[in-house]
């Protein structure tokens, strides 16, 4: 709250009964429209702390000119070559060098300009901000001549990876980051994060790769199950066309004696007729940017990953191909690497599989979690606070699904998605990371994100016309943990949605004629989505069935996707030769010296590869803190209980939890079985990154590696 004289205007609370529109009292009505103008006004001039003005821009701000030439980005948003979602205006000046790019305060880092109603609380920016000092304290421990040297070297041994746990701290790191610290937070907050440092240190675990087996993750069992249950479980899918090939037909270099030993007895043929061979594609979306990315001193390929499922649902890969840009206009150089058990084949094909989680990680960290949680819903958050009353049922349903999003986001430009920024500095796409993420921007579609359009899509499920399955679909086999757990989570939510729905439209024409949410529907499309308004596959907000879709995928996004894409990266980003984001050498080549160098010592070579100490180092504090849960957690299937007076849906939200419990005790269980071997694998991790963790009512803080958040917290 802020006194008059600062903010000019008074403030409307209203109570937790809910109207549609033309159901609203005739005393409030004129509040109701008074309230949603004052939040839609335009002013000139940059936010002040206590406006409250939600309005829209590009993401101008992620390049910083006045630095120096090498801190120019394009901006994202507004034009043809590089479409976005939009972000939330803040009215700051343009830089001096560039007028389309917004300057950037020389104040504080983290002071940038957020709704009051959206910020942090400061319990949770203090937590938020010390996890990060200490997680950088605790992992970036080289000697302190290199440290302000900036000369890192490589791990040697896979042992010596193994001690970035061990707990020691570098006086010269702590020394280091306080510096840092001092000069992008206020200075009472830095002194309550340095007293809380020091009186609380925080213990760092093992991440669950490497905890029970420390070269379990090396396994291509593992290697396989990571794409069904790991970070990025949304990508993989079914392979329609053999060989591959890209969208203008040229044909991958994978043949089918690369692949046909390791199918059994089967044909390609066969085993594509029976739904049992799969693709990680990286291939199509890397190659533009390859020639560009490895210019920069990082060596990188784009990727073609086959995988055979064998009888117990486990995924064999059974071939990669690796590209390059030739020297011709769209020609390319392929390898392709096929399992070995031993010598040197077994060596380069680990080096190869090494490549494959590179190209995966980066994707993971801009696409899968990036752009299609945090920037596809904040356009959702400003239309839903401008368009939508306090007052309207649909308001109140999202309102915990859009908890401090706008804020982690606003942080994430400022100091992770930025030029210079943590993503550029870990990440093998480099300065053009968030180009790379308009590019696939490209291809995103509102209506594929529900789960059972995404599995059947990726060739994942079926559909299914059996009027007694909810999800409309089946999966190709049992053991799909993402999948399996996804649609249980899928039908709680939309079954939670439609009762919800049903109680305040009573058929499609009030969902027509509701003027607030017709309102809020064209401005994500035509604003807040704008690029891509003229899409044809927009719903049309014209019944009671596309609005309930419409808020079960919105939901879905913030809370179970976030959520499966982002509480599990310390178990298996937390040790980075499992999930590299970068290589600094390519495979090399019979008869050359970097071949003798490889022979010599293979894990050496390995190692080398990977990224430096400091890479990694910074690497794992990131991960550390984006697993880590805040003891203002609020969980899917959980509300304050005065949030409605309404005992309707008091109730169905009451079932709504209910249900959720029930999940949970569903995937214990399946976690349990051991004929479900994808849910532990070799390395025993289990999956919990759907595990709703609804019955979690004391708020446990730190890395559990399971539950869904209501929101994009985090």
């Amino acid at each position: 709250m802020y006194p008059f004289k600062k903010t000019k205007a008074d403030r409307v609370f209203f109570s937790n009964t809910s109207y549609l529109p033309d159901q609203t009292p005739s005393g409030l009505m004129e509040l109701r429209k008074s309230e949603l103008k004052s939040l839609r006004r335009k002013r000139t001039g940059e936010r002040k702390e206590w406006d409250r003005i939600y309005d829209y821009d590009c993401y101008n701000d992620l390049g910083n000119p006045d630095k120096g030439r090498k801190h120019t980005r394009p901006v994202l948003g507004g034009s043809v070559s590089h479409p976005y979602p939009r972000r939330l205006r803040t009215g700051r000046p343009p830089s001096n060098e560039d007028l389309f790019t917004e300057s950037h305060s020389g104040k504080d880092s983290l002071d940038i300009y957020v709704p009051p109603d959206e910020r942090f609380s400061p319990k949770k920016l203090s937590a938020f901000i010390l996890n990060s000092f200490q997680a950088t304290i605790h992992f970036l421990s080289p000697e302190e001549k290199s440290l302000f040297q900036q000369d890192f070297s490589s791990f040697h041994t896979f042992e010596e990876t193994h001690r970035m746990f061990s707990g020691n701290r570098s006086h010269a790191v702590e020394e280091w980051v306080k510096g840092i610290l001092k000069k992008g937070v206020p200075e009472d907050l830095y002194r309550e994060v340095i007293h809380a440092s020091k009186k609380n240190p925080l213990k760092f675990p093992l991440p669950q790769i490497i905890a029970e087996n420390g070269m379990a993750w090396l396994d291509d069992e593992e290697f396989g199950r990571q794409m069904l249950a790991g970070i990025n479980p949304t990508l993989i899918q079914c392979l329609e066309v053999f060989p591959p090939q890209d969208k203008n037909g040229v044909r991958s270099s994978i043949k089918r004696s690369h692949i046909e030993h390791n199918l059994g007895d089967l044909t390609v043929v066969e085993a594509m007729n029976q739904w049992r061979l799969f693709i990680l594609d990286h291939h199509d979306y890397l190659m533009p940017y390859i020639s560009r990315i490895n210019t920069k001193g990082v060596c990188v390929y784009a990727s073609r990953t086959l995988l055979f499922l064998r009888s117990d649902d486990t995924l064999k890969p059974i071939a990669i191909e690796l590209s390059l840009t030739g020297s011709n206009d769209g020609n390319e150089i392929n390898r392709v690497f096929v399992p070995s058990s031993q010598g040197t084949g077994a060596a380069l094909w680990q080096l190869a599989k090494a490549h494959v989680a590179t190209n995966d990680s980066v994707y993971h960290h801009l696409i899968s979690h990036w752009l299609q949680t945090h920037a596809i819903v904040e356009p959702f958050i400003i239309a839903t606070r401008r368009q939508l009353s306090e007052m309207h049922p649909i308001h109140r349903l999202l309102n915990p699904h859009f908890k401090d999003t706008m804020h982690i986001n606003a942080l994430a430009r400022r100091i992770l998605i930025n030029s210079g920024g943590i993503l550029e500095k870990i990440l093998f796409s480099g300065e053009v990371s968030m180009e790379l993420s308009s590019e696939l921007y490209k291809r995103w579609r509102f209506d594929e994100q529900g789960l059972p359009a995404d599995l059947v899509k990726r060739g994942m499920a079926l559909e299914d016309e059996d009027p007694n399955n909810p999800t409309g679909v089946q999966l190709l086999f049992e053991d799909y943990p993402y999948g399996a757990d996804g649609l249980e989570i899928w039908t709680a939510i939309k079954t939670w949605v439609t009762e919800f729905c049903s109680i305040f439209y009573e058929d499609d024409n009030s969902v027509e004629t509701d003027s607030e949410l017709q309102a809020w529907w064209w401005e994500i499309q035509y604003v807040g989505h704008g690029d891509k308004c003229h899409e044809e596959w927009w719903y049309q907000m014209t019944t009671c069935s596309t609005l309930i879709e419409t808020l079960t995928i919105l939901i879905w996004i913030a809370s179970a996707i976030h959520a499966s894409v982002n509480f599990g990266q310390y178990a298996y980003a937390g040790y980075p030769p499992n999930r590299p984001t970068l290589c600094r050498k390519f495979i090399p080549k019979e008869g050359t010296f970097e071949y003798a160098e490889f022979l010599k010592d293979p894990d050496k070579y390995y190692l080398k590869m990977l990224p430096d100490t400091f890479e990694m180092s910074i690497g794992v504090a990131l991960v550390e803190v984006l697993s880590w849960h805040t003891s203002d957690e609020v969980y899917l299937g959980q509300r304050p209980s005065e949030w409605t007076d309404n005992e309707e849906v008091r109730h169905k939200f009451e079932k709504f939890n209910g249900t959720l419990k029930e999940i949970e005790g569903k995937i214990m269980s399946r976690n349990g079985d051991p004929k479900l071997k994808n849910r532990g694998g070799p390395a025993k991790v289990p999956f919990n990154g759907l595990y709703p963790d609804t019955s979690n009512i004391a708020s446990k803080v730190g890395i559990t590696g399971k539950g869904i958040p209501n929101s994009i917290s985090i």
